[in-house]
């Protein structure tokens, strides 16, 4: 340093000032300038906050909760502001939030800080787990809406909090259950039973809970004025359980009681009591989540939480609405207008403030487990957020899940069972249609679709009222096969569009029809069945495919040359019912255009006895299907072929995972170029009506000239009825009685209390009024004999829930093996035991719910390499992969204990980050704790 150096001035050396911001530049806001943002961003090495500028125009509107744009990677995304803090981590330069879509702060802290465990606990990301839990916004709605006025009293919604990664005790696995940390907490699983002070929050890390409120100073419901007026004292629908009164009263003191709650059969109906349940929580100052499987049952618990609490007091939440209308009833549960929701699984995360209890009703049925990544169930999810908020839970249904019975053993819920003898007082009666008196008295039941037991059971509940059939398989013929050899009938018609690449294009790869004549008169012929003659719609008809495809597809066996001759002169012939009859009855046949419930009794006799077809004998048959007598289907055992045949117990028409899909003989590029026969569709046929051509349940267009690959015959046979043909062939059967169709095509609600003909498929069975006379289950087979973990406790319970729809005392017939556990289940309605020794079972041999699992689904190649590069945590079993498909996709199963769930689903996140980082070409679907294991 030199002499002149050292004489300069301090103002000489000082640190020059910082410039000012550039023209243009935004101006950051005077106080929390830096916005934590959640950006709608699927990407799994992305899944974390990130910090933007919010400018000083934005200061008053970019609270936490709102929605905003922002650019991310140099795009316009939306996004959620989490919190607004003073600076960020981050060193560089930040960029500015675009703009402030909404002022209305959606996403409340409670909600953030669920849909991060959610993602934690499924391996998935925010971002898609946020897309679950907040409606599309809609403008008008939200600008229409009123807002209430504030109060002091009126609870509020805490605004987003950062939704850093949870805690492991925050996993409701968590402890015996299946948790990853054994720190004991006063609200881990083994706590107070139900009804018990139990109220204490969970362990550190987990979001804002209510605290309790005390008795003399809680607010008192508006319910209160709303009700019946009924005595406060009584509890009503839960006076038939012992620990009903007490569970109650727990929620109506501000307590958390976890319950899981086995509803009475006798039509006594579940959604009083959850009704119930839901008032003596709002008496407490709290608000409640109910959360059913589908609309019929949303609808219920609408009508009777309107009758119970009053008009206004609660909200429905199902996608029927419209995206108005059901955004319009979200704003009001999220700015507290009310206090109580019940919905679809989308209405588990409806953001409740104070939430003091969460309800599902039925979690065994499917419909509760989001089709959409990263696929929670409803169950898991209401369960996460009791325990995080100290919230109540009820899970009811009238069977028992393993999953449920599981939360029993770890003493993390207490079960609500009534009394034995309350029980056998309104159980239906249960008759396996395979007792061994019925066989002796009718040598034919074991074959027959409806044996004699099933028709005087029908006939007997006609008498005083409706009568409830249930059909396991919707549609009218969803499976069919040849008549002469059992072969299951395939679409013989070329794939719509087929990748062929040429000399001149083999690098471009561009999609092409598939060249030939055969095709080319084959594809002309799709567009006019298809069509012209609606054939893509009701399947269409011979004639008119006859017509359209210039006669070319008649043969010999089409009734002299003709079209018309397989489905017109002769009818359903060639279709389940032999001897020319139509509709599958004896004596039927003379009346094939017969609407149900018309005309004369079949046969031509019209005593109130007769049996269809003039048949009075033990044996009658209804329809068609394994094991039916005088349709050519044959059951199980009965000859060398039998194992083989699509009417046997043992199989059924392939469907796209099948052997025999079409992937089978599309064969590639080559094998065309080569002059191999053109490729087909090979889907399975069916029918959509008894006048209508068979059509391809893959590719929808119809197959008129089908003839059988094997034998070349070209008559058909049911394998499967569907649940219109079994109406069709009852309203036959009993013409002077109207027959009610239940399913796909529309689900009726409630059913009044006159003589019906009820058919509905599993789920959809309707109300009676005053309960159902008697019901028959048909085609046990179809349940238990799927190839899934769940088969039998799924089919009681849907078994279950039809028996429950009908009056006290009243007979139920299923076509069942009466040795089977379930059905043995069914008929001491002790689905209890049932549900423990599954559970058992499943302890035994490894599966969930006694241990942990995750499935990794994709092509071959990218499965193993995820498999080579995951750091699974200590005691993970690996099996497979295994072949899912015919296209080459695999799926491997990672086995854990339950304690190691949440260590798997942070390494399988981790994994998946990584190749979402190297973007690799082949996605792998990760998937914790599926339903469909097998």
């Amino acid at each position: 340093m030199t002499d002149s150096d050292a004489l300069l001035p301090l103002d000489a050396v000082r640190r020059a000032e910082p410039s000012k911001p550039g023209k243009g530049a935004p101006v950051p806001a005077p106080s929390r300038p830096v916005a934590r943002v959640a950006v709608d961003n699927p990407l799994p090495h992305l899944d974390r906050p990130f910090d933007y500028l919010v400018p000083a125009s934005m200061h008053e509107t970019a609270e936490p909760g709102v929605r905003v744009r922002v650019r991310f990677a140099g795009q316009l995304v939306d996004g959620f502001v989490l919190e607004r803090v003073e600076e960020s981590d981050h060193t560089g330069k930040l960029t500015a939030l675009e703009r402030v879509v909404s002022g209305e702060q959606v996403l409340t802290g409670e909600i953030a800080g669920l849909a991060r465990a959610v993602a934690d606990r499924y391996a998935g990301t925010l971002a898609d787990v946020l897309r679950l839990a907040i409606p599309p916004r809609h403008a008008r709605a939200e600008a229409t809406t009123p807002k209430p006025a504030a109060t002091a009293g009126t609870p509020t919604a805490s605004p987003a909090q950062p939704a850093g990664p949870a805690a492991p005790a925050n996993d409701i696995s968590s402890g015996p259950v299946a948790g990853p940390s054994s720190r004991p907490t006063s609200d881990t699983p083994g706590g107070t039973p139900a009804g018990a002070d139990s109220g204490h929050g969970p362990a550190a890390g987990g979001g804002p809970r209510s605290a309790p409120v005390e008795a003399g100073n809680r607010p008192r419901s508006a319910v209160v004025e709303a009700g019946d007026g009924s005595d406060r004292a009584s509890a009503g629908p839960w006076d038939d359980y012992p620990m009903g009164p007490s569970f109650l009263d727990a929620l109506r003191n501000g307590r958390a009681p976890r319950a899981v709650w086995s509803a009475l059969p006798g039509a006594k109906g579940w959604a009083g009591a959850v009704a119930e349940a839901v008032r003596a929580t709002l008496d407490g100052g709290r608000g409640a989540v109910v959360v059913v499987p589908d609309g019929k049952d949303v609808a219920l618990a609408d009508a009777e939480l309107t009758r119970v609490l009053g008009d206004g007091m609660h909200v429905a939440l199902t996608a029927d609405l419209g995206p108005a209308e059901r955004y319009r009833r979200w704003l009001r549960v999220l700015r507290g207008q009310v206090r109580a929701v019940v919905g679809t699984r989308a209405a588990t995360f409806a953001p409740v403030a104070a939430l003091g209890l969460v309800a599902i009703w039925d979690d065994g049925d499917d419909l509760h487990a989001e089709r959409l990544a990263p696929y929670p169930h409803a169950r898991e999810v209401l369960a996460l957020r009791a325990h995080r908020t100290g919230a109540a839970m009820l899970i009811g249904g009238y069977t028992r899940t393993a999953e449920a019975t599981q939360l029993i053993a770890s003493r993390w819920a207490r079960p609500i069972v009534a009394p034995r003898a309350t029980i056998r007082s309104l159980a239906p009666r249960v008759h396996p249609a395979g007792e061994d008196a019925e066989l002796a008295k009718d040598q034919a039941a074991r074959q027959a679709r409806l044996p004699s037991l099933a028709w005087r059971a029908l006939r007997q509940g006609l008498e005083s009222g409706p009568v409830l059939v249930q059909v396991p398989r919707r549609g009218y013929l969803p499976a069919l096969a040849c008549q002469n050899c059992r072969a299951p009938a395939r679409c013989a018609l070329p794939p719509t569009r087929l990748s062929v690449p040429t000399a001149s294009d083999a690098q471009a790869n561009e999609p092409h029809a598939v060249p030939g004549p055969a095709v080319a008169t084959t594809a002309g012929r799709r567009s006019a069945v298809g069509t012209k003659n609606g054939g893509a719609k009701n399947g269409g008809t011979r004639r008119g495919a006859a017509k359209d495809a210039g006669g070319s597809a008649a043969g010999p066996a089409s009734g002299g040359g003709s079209a018309e001759g397989l489905w017109l002169g002769s009818g359903l012939a060639d279709l389940p019912g032999s001897g020319g009859r139509a509709g599958g009855l004896p004596g039927a046949g003379d009346r094939p255009n017969e609407r149900p419930g018309s005309g004369d009794r079949p046969g031509g006799r019209s005593g109130p006895g007769d049996r269809p077809g003039g048949r009075s004998g033990p044996g009658d048959r209804l329809g068609g299907g394994p094991g039916s007598g005088d349709r050519p289907v044959e059951r199980s055992g009965s000859s060398d072929r039998s194992a083989d045949r699509p009417g046997s117990r043992d199989s059924s028409v392939e469907g796209p995972g099948s052997s025999r899909g079409p992937a089978e003989s599309l064969g590639g590029p080559t094998s065309i170029g080569e002059g191999s026969r053109s490729p087909s569709c090979h889907g399975p046929l069916a029918l959509r009506g008894g006048h209508t051509a068979p059509y391809c349940r893959w590719c929808g267009r119809v197959d008129a000239g089908w003839r059988c690959p094997n034998c070349g015959g070209r008559r058909l046979r049911a394998v499967v009825v569907g649940a219109r043909r079994t109406a069709e062939e009852l309203g036959r059967a009993f013409p002077s009685v109207p027959v009610r169709t239940s399913g796909r095509d529309g689900v009726l609600a409630t059913v009044p209390a006159t003589r019906a003909l009820v058919v509905a498929t599993p789920g959809a069975e309707p109300v009676a009024e005053g309960g159902y006379a008697a019901a028959v289950l048909l085609d046990g087979w179809a349940l238990l004999g799927r190839a899934d973990l769940r088969a039998a406790e799924e089919a009681l319970r849907r078994w279950t829930n039809a028996a429950a729809l009908l009056r006290p005392g009243a007979e139920v017939v299923v076509l069942g093996d009466a040795g089977l556990p379930a059905v043995q289940a069914l008929v001491r309605w002790d689905p209890i035991t049932h549900a423990e020794r599954e559970l058992a079972e499943r302890a035994e041999l490894g599966f969930p719910p006694a241990v942990r699992m995750a499935t990794l689904t994709g092509a071959a190649a990218a499965v193993r390499q995820m498999l080579d590069e995951t750091r699974l945590p200590d005691g993970a079993q690996v099996l497979g992969p295994v072949p899912v498909d015919e296209a080459g996709r695999e799926r491997a199963m990672i086995r854990v204990p339950r304690g190691g769930g949440a260590a798997l689903a942070a390494a399988l996140k981790g994994a998946s980050g990584v190749r979402a980082a190297r973007k690799a070409p082949d996605v792998v679907r990760v998937s914790v704790d599926p339903l469909d294991l097998i």
